[in-house]
């Protein structure tokens, strides 16, 4: 008997030296962000085509009812905004596709992409590395570049066919690293909602499972995070870039219908964004023909619309076309050249692209954790103050940026 007591005590000394232990290491856990982004996740989706994990950990949080975005609605130049809390005017990503330095920047140009001379502001991560808050990145835009000379403690070159279960757990395993390698900052991303958006449109059956399958991805972070005793040291921000809205793509607008081609020294198209760059002395030549069209806006660089607070640099062309909400606008070639290599052209497909101001291109901003209240519906916000928001919790001094701290403290428990 003396000797089976002798047994229990020893065990019950050993839960509690692990228990002791398990407490110290989180003490010494400090409060930590992961900043996810679904791409082309609409405002409305979670009710639209279900959620329920989102769905759950945002009434536990906080959800705005809707964020809004900046014009391009891009995947490029929103990211960048949410990282720098700069419009695209001042942080240079002026869309996916730009011309600048003599040479065409796209996200598939990997030199480019790396370089950081397109890369303006300072993104969160450099702000927490150059204050001693470690940082890491699996697929964020701009992290690959060395912006101000940094970069992530911790990044990754973008594939696209890294399986998303992969990256979650890689998420976890840097939770797991020692304190003096542990990340504070992680930013990632997941295409599956802009995929299948952009192939079936945002009504579809195929973004209804797109939406389960990035629903699925986050479960897996919570309950990774959950096992791991850190629920209470881990804030989870969900924002995505923009929403998308449907678009038949014989809705065409031609502008070679309107304008030789040639009197222009490069055009940037996209369907929703049209970048003209005119030959020298041809700009009012091209704008006169193409600002009465119906179903595309085109403005010259010095007069487009305030509320789009896209202006003041260069690398905004001098002409600028904006497609009408369901609308591409192309050129004949391209769009027959692209037709015939699609399958099933008549089907309903979903863009990006339009006026900021449209319902359909409003995102998502959902956050939880010990930085913000419960429950909290907060009135829609601007992409602009996520840094800010990242700032806060981390306790960074903010660089130079287009939010204020003042419209979204309300959603903060302290």
């Amino acid at each position: 008997m003396n000797k089976f007591k002798a047994i229990i005590a020893l065990l019950t000394l050993l839960v509690f030296a692990v228990t002791a232990d398990a407490q110290n290491e989180r003490k010494d856990f400090g409060e930590t962000v992961i900043l996810l982004s679904l791409d082309g996740f609409r405002y409305d989706y979670i009710e639209k085509h279900g959620a329920p994990t989102l769905d759950r950990y945002s009434k536990q949080g906080v959800r705005a009812k809707w964020m809004n975005v900046a014009f391009p609605t891009k995947t490029f130049p929103n990211h960048y905004t949410v990282a720098t809390g700069l419009y695209p005017a001042r942080h240079g990503i002026v869309d996916n596709n730009m011309f600048a330095f003599g040479t065409v920047f796209s996200m598939s140009r990997r030199e480019e992409v790396e370089n950081p001379r397109w890369w303006l502001g300072e993104p969160i991560w450099v702000t927490a590395e150059t204050q001693g808050v470690k940082a890491a990145s699996f697929f964020f835009v701009g992290s690959e570049a060395p912006v101000k000379g940094f970069r992530p403690s911790i990044w990754n070159r973008y594939n696209g066919g890294v399986p998303p279960q992969m990256r979650v757990d890689t998420v976890l395993s840097w939770l797991d690293l020692p304190e003096r390698e542990r990340p504070r900052l992680i930013t990632f991303y997941f295409s599956d909602t802009d995929d299948a958006g952009h192939e079936f449109g945002p009504d579809a059956r195929e973004t209804k499972y797109a939406v389960g399958n990035v629903d699925s991805y986050v479960k897996r972070l919570m309950d990774g995070i959950e096992k791991r005793g850190i629920a209470d040291r881990v804030n989870v921000i969900i924002v995505s870039d923009h929403g998308m809205a449907p678009v038949d793509y014989r809705n065409a607008t031609f502008l070679d219908d309107h304008f030789n081609l040639d009197l222009a020294e490069r055009i940037l198209w996209s369907n929703e964004v049209v970048h003209i760059f005119p030959k020298p002395g041809k700009t009012e030549e091209i704008h006169s023909a193409v600002k009465g069209l119906q179903q595309v806006t085109c403005w010259k660089r010095d007069e487009i619309p305030a509320r789009f607070r896209y202006s003041g640099s260069d690398r905004i062309a001098p002409i600028v076309c904006m497609s009408a909400e369901g609308w591409i606008t192309t050129n004949r070639q391209r769009y027959n050249d692209w037709m015939r290599n699609i399958a099933d052209p008549e089907r309903p497909r979903g863009a990006h692209g339009y006026d900021p101001g449209l319902t359909s291109m409003r995102a998502i901003f959902l956050a939880w954790g010990p930085s913000f209240k419960n429950g909290y519906t907060a009135e829609p916000i601007e992409n602009v103050d996520i840094y800010n928001i990242v700032s806060q919790i981390l306790g960074l001094k903010p660089a130079e940026n287009d939010g204020d701290i003042e419209r979204v403290k309300s959603m903060f428990r302290r």
